[in-house]
């Protein structure tokens, strides 16, 4: 943690710089405020207009934390699946990843078609950008396992439920929480553009009537929030990490 604290001040530096150099380029070229507002303009309206800001970034956590939940769970489920049951691993998988070549923003109006604009397709939105980086991830987990600890398992007469639950699921922790911290970042990108379907608050909807009416300093505003919010959920994630699965930090030490 130390290391990690010494080590944050250089990107935190070469953030500070850029900020310094784009708001001398601004004010040196005089580029208007509604093409590309100064780094100043853009910290001075997130910091009068957060009571109004507020809201749209709390409704954007709370869809956010909610499709991030379903797709971890709907993630683990089809690696489960996939894992457990060989042919259909062979049959789903490659349809699977050829379900990640289509962006997930064409859908979006078909799914206004399909299921209007209730709940239910910014759900789907989220959990189609969420799920696929947890099965994957699973699933490279749960082959890993070492083949003497299984054979010794094996040896002891566990049945193949104990095996799973009991070796092969623990052992793939660390590669589920590498899944998960992607997914994570994702699942505000997600909910941000689940929002575009017709939601009535979120930063989706910020950043859309703010782009409409050329206020871009709350468009970067919006931007910036979403990169925060990102950055804060994988940091959640790793600390759930080292929570739960201490004795594998500790061995990889």
């Amino acid at each position: 943690m130390r290391k990690m604290f010494l080590k944050g001040w250089r990107p935190i530096f070469v953030l500070l710089l850029l900020f310094f150099m784009w708001e001398i380029i601004v004010k040196k070229a005089d580029i208007p405020d509604w093409l590309l507002p100064a780094p100043s303009q853009i910290f001075a309206e997130g910091i009068t207009g957060w009571a109004g800001f507020s809201g749209h970034v709390l409704a954007t956590i709370k869809l956010g934390i909610s499709g991030f939940a379903i797709g971890v769970g709907f993630g683990l489920l089809v690696a489960v699946l996939l894992y457990v049951i060989p042919f259909v691993r062979e049959a789903v998988y490659p349809l699977l990843i050829l379900s990640q070549n289509v962006p997930v923003i064409v859908l979006a109006p078909l799914l206004v078609i399909w299921f209007g604009f209730g709940m239910l397709p910014k759900m789907i939105v989220i959990t189609l950008v969420c799920f696929f980086p947890i099965t994957v991830a699973a699933l490279d987990g749960f082959k890993q396992t070492a083949p003497d600890l299984k054979h010794y398992m094996r040896m002891a007469g566990a049945t193949r439920q104990q095996l799973f639950w009991k070796l092969e699921l623990p052992y793939a922790l660390p590669s589920i929480f590498s899944g998960m911290k992607i997914s994570a970042t994702y699942s505000i990108m997600g909910a941000v553009i689940s929002e575009w379907l017709g939601a009535k608050e979120g930063i989706g909807v910020y950043m859309t009537l703010a782009s409409s009416s050329f206020q871009t300093d709350r468009v970067f505003v919006a931007i910036f929030a979403i990169m925060a919010l990102s950055l804060l959920f994988f940091g959640v994630i790793i600390l759930m990490e080292r929570l739960l699965i201490r004795w594998q930090l500790k061995g990889g030490e």
